[in-house]
């Protein structure tokens, strides 16, 4: 792998002491920590465990937050990266998932935890639907704390969208994944005007009558804009649905005719997914390491899949590990548009190129379990109790037609 090379760590040692990374960025070489003097046993060091590489503490990880792994990062991250907390909270995960930029009112929406013990979501009451505006973000871009400054609003769906996790824009709209309440309120596909009075439509509740268990996340095919979701048990692991009925899974919808056919299974815990640019490699995480609460297995996956998208069927076949993160659980999943590929994972947002090779890091120091881009170098990130938002050089890959 190039990032190991002789030739490959001379250039980033060569940046480095050139003094030419942008002032929130700082190179982190592997080599340094492949052979550490103490290597702690897994009931001390593991999943749950914050990773601060060698040399640093996890406040000067923190303070320049962009971590180049690999040189192809430094086009990733741009002349003037920044890295800003524009909300928190004490303890209510109010920045959790579903977060989806509506670019005509340049808007970010996002939702709280649904099923968290400190939010009091799930069975009890439904988590919410938040969003903040960009212009607002743009303007505290300088600062690296403007928590306080940026307005965060509520919004009323009507009616109310059940315990939201996964979200995507969908033909002028946002679709969300309503991971139902108790027995008798079904995990549902929700259509929300982002505009006020917020109204919202179910177009799908079950699969030929049979409840799903607590759909997470959803995508459209960049090509035939078929709708992609995961069904998985978190609602269960988190107390607030009964248990599974059916396989978790990965299922397609065609809207045109209303069919729903499983493309993919044989998951543990199947969580975020996205496409390539093309459509012809999909993404899936699979965080069945990640138990809600009942802790962790840290022999189950928490691993990113990749699987060729069949271009006639649209089924997912020759499944293979993209990449194994650590720290934490890669939760949601995106792509830019040269095809890189981004996870929300325990220490922030962790990037790899397409051939899995991770390039680079920003670095929040906490689990962020969902992202999204803003259109061209802008990115909120969800941190449960902390919001971000940064600026960098990417942009994020948008299937054509969808955002109309």
């Amino acid at each position: 792998m190039a990032f190991l090379l002789p030739a490959a760590t001379a250039f980033l040692a060569g940046v480095a002491s050139a003094q030419s990374l942008p002032d929130q960025a700082q190179v982190i070489d592997q080599l340094s920590f492949n052979v550490l003097e103490n290597v702690p046993p897994p009931a001390e060091v593991n999943s749950t465990t914050l990773f601060v590489p060698a040399g640093l503490t996890a406040q000067s990880a923190y303070d320049k937050p962009f971590h180049v792994y690999h040189e192809d990062f430094l086009d990733i991250i741009g002349s003037n990266p920044t890295l800003t907390l524009v909300a928190r909270t004490d303890s209510d995960p109010l920045f959790h998932e579903a977060v989806v930029w509506y670019p005509p009112t340049d808007e970010m929406f996002f939702v709280q935890n649904a099923g968290a013990m400190a939010a009091g979501t799930g069975l009890n009451k439904s988590a919410i639907i938040q969003k903040i505006a960009l212009a607002e973000a743009d303007a505290v871009s300088s600062l690296r704390n403007a928590s306080g400054l940026v307005t965060v609003t509520t919004v009323p769906s009507n009616p109310m969208v059940i315990n939201p996790n996964g979200a995507t824009n969908y033909r002028g709209e946002i679709m969300y994944m309503g991971e139902g309440q108790g027995e008798d309120i079904a995990p549902s596909i929700y259509v929300m005007n982002p505009l006020p009075p917020y109204n919202t439509t179910v177009v799908l509740n079950n699969y030929f009558g049979r409840q799903f268990n607590s759909l997470n996340d959803v995508v459209i095919h960049p090509v035939t804009k078929d709708v992609y979701f995961t069904d998985t048990w978190y609602g269960y692991l988190q107390d607030f649905r009964p248990p599974l009925g059916l396989p978790n899974q990965v299922y397609r919808m065609t809207p045109s005719t209303g069919a729903v056919t499983v493309v993919a299974d044989q998951f543990v815990s199947p969580n975020g997914l996205t496409f390539s640019p093309n459509g012809s490699y999909a993404y899936v995480t699979d965080t069945g390491s990640a138990l809600g609460f009942y802790g962790t297995n840290q022999s189950a996956p928490s691993t990113i899949y990749r699987f060729a998208v069949s271009p006639t069927t649209g089924k997912f076949s020759d499944q293979t590990v993209f990449a194994f993160p650590s720290p934490g659980f890669p939760d949601g999943v995106h792509c830019d548009t040269n095809g890189n590929v981004y996870s929300g994972c325990g220490d922030g947002v962790q990037v790899w190129n397409p051939e899995g090779v991770l390039i680079g890091k920003i670095f929040t120091g906490t689990t962020a379990a969902n992202f999204a881009f803003g259109g061209q170098g802008r990115m909120v990130i969800c941190g449960e109790t902390e919001l971000y938002y940064a600026t960098l050089g990417a942009t994020g890959a948008v299937v054509r037609g969808q955002m109309s």
